[in-house]
Parts: C-alpha cells; structure tokens; sequence
C-alpha cells in the first residue's frame, strides 16, 4: 500500500502532462507520457532512472509553460495569479515525484538498493 502511494503522485504528474499535451493535439508527447506510465509496473532499475527523468522533464514543461502564459495573459490584462499558482503546483509536484524515486521504498521496489 505505501507503494501505491508513493507512485500515485508521479501517475497522475504522467497523466495530467498527457493531457496537457492532448490538448494541443501533439500525439506523440501523448504517447510517450502513457509509455512513461506503463513503466511504473516494470521493476527494474533502468525503469526507475527513465520516470525520473520524464517526471524532470514533466516539471521543466510546466514551469516552460509558467513562463510562456504569464506575460501573454499580463499583456491581455487577463488575470494570471490563480493559474501561476496551479501550474507552480503543477510543476512542484511532478519534482517532488521525481525526487520520490530515491526513497527507500522506491529504490527497494525498483531494485535500486545497492549492495549492503
């Protein structure tokens, strides 16, 4: 169960960035992001290393996007606040489930323990 938890974050940081990119209708992203997902039930090392590095990248796209809508909502006197916050979360969350992966549980499950 605490498994379960632990991986929830870095599933649904997978699943909102391909909805992220569904939304602009760029399919292969989409594809690669539910790829990404698939590989939360391969417990191999490799596999490990690999969601850390999309959910990396996942954060890195958020914050690209941060910064991308901000100044073209200021410009259009369209209010930003609420949505700097979301995508900051966004983009928190998906670091932090990257970071997840070095937990011992994570590392124990992935059969990133090292010898002891």
């Amino acid at each position: 169960m605490t498994t379960f938890l632990l991986l929830l974050p870095a599933a649904l940081s997978l699943l909102v960035l391909a909805a992220h990119f569904l939304r602009r209708a760029e399919m292969l992203p989409v594809l690669l992001c539910l790829g990404m997902l698939a590989l939360i039930g391969v417990r191999r090392p490799w596999a490990s290393r690999a969601l850390q590095v999309a959910l990396l990248v996942a954060a890195g796209e958020w914050v690209r996007t941060l910064l991308a809508l901000v100044p073209a909502r200021r410009v259009m006197h369209e209010p930003w606040e609420r949505m700097a916050v979301i995508l900051g979360i966004v983009a928190t969350i998906a670091l932090l489930s990257a970071l997840g992966f070095e937990l011992p549980a994570l590392r124990r499950r992935f059969g990133r323990m090292g010898p002891a």
